[in-house]
């Protein structure tokens, strides 16, 4: 009988120097966040971005060795399924990724604020822990009297949201004009989610930057501001993520690559892409609004 064929790739360096990366920026980060507060970073702001380098040269020596398997026609049929199933799963560990941290804050807001204010059995809570605390979200006052102010759902927020459902709709339109053959316009619509994901990472940076200065909102504003950054924060770097994905799509479109019938490395950052944008829909939601 015959079979098709199963290519198998060489050894590859790439995994240990993403984890490597991946170490350094853990290290750094975490490091760099907890010396904030006393003023001494120390050298893990360079530690943090040594790790950002070496995700930058890992990301972008594997990008190289697929794209050189799939264009020299290695790949079969199988190997189409793994990038399939190996996506999806990808995919659903961000689920659980930010699973995480949306229980986080619904287990401050719906369990443990109710607990400091009192409620139901719990009136001896209150006098020992936080006498005179109100069951009110967002915290705008922390444990040590600081206070600050919530984020409001309306303005960058709402243009933001706006900015990622079109972008949405562009990127859909980008992978109908692929499968019709039409790279004119597959370029042109790939090009403009291209600029709608990094309009949305600059007016973020806009309200980072007017939450510090004129809002007192930092990551020491008690469980409000620690699950506000995280939260956007994380989804920020998915975003940038998705981004540089979309940018390596749109120069290997220019190049001429990807048929209607072969794009799964087109389809995957889609998947991706549109992830993106549910999770900043639950955000808009259950941080801003709710």
């Amino acid at each position: 009988m015959k079979h098709e064929k199963y290519y198998v790739p060489e050894q590859s360096p790439w995994p240990i120097v993403g984890a490597v990366g991946l170490f350094l920026i853990a290290l750094g980060a975490g490091n760099y966040v907890g010396g904030l507060r006393s003023g001494d970073t120390g050298i893990f702001g360079y530690v943090l971005l040594s790790g950002i380098a070496v995700i930058l040269v890992m990301v972008v020596g594997w990008f190289r060795s697929v794209i050189n398997e799939s264009m020299a026609g290695l790949y079969s049929r199988q190997m189409d399924r793994s990038f399939r199933q190996g996506m999806s799963w990808f995919i659903f560990s961000e689920v659980m990724f930010f699973g995480a941290f949306f229980g986080a804050l619904f287990y401050a807001r719906m369990v443990a604020v109710p607990w400091l204010a009192g409620e139901g059995n719990n009136a001896m809570t209150n006098e020992v822990l936080w006498p005179g605390f109100e069951a009110v979200w967002p915290l705008v006052t922390t444990p040590a009297g600081d206070t600050t102010q919530g984020m409001g759902w309306q303005g960058l927020p709402l243009y933001n949201t706006l900015i990622l459902l079109t972008s949405s709709i562009t990127l859909h339109f980008a992978h109908v004009a692929l499968e019709h053959n039409r790279r004119q316009a597959l370029t042109l619509w790939l090009g403009g989610t291209i600029l709608l994901g990094l309009a949305f990472l600059t007016l973020q940076g806009e309200e980072y930057l007017h939450a510090y200065r004129e809002m007192n909102l930092t990551l020491s504003s008690g469980v409000y501001g620690n699950t506000f950054f995280l939260l956007t924060g994380f989804h920020g770097l998915h975003v940038t993520l998705g981004t540089i994905m979309l940018l390596v799509m749109f120069f290997r479109v220019v190049k001429g690559h990807f048929t209607p019938e072969r794009h799964f490395g087109f389809q995957a950052s889609s998947w991706y892409w549109h992830f993106v944008d549910v999770v900043w829909l639950l955000l808009f939601v259950f941080v801003y609004i709710l």
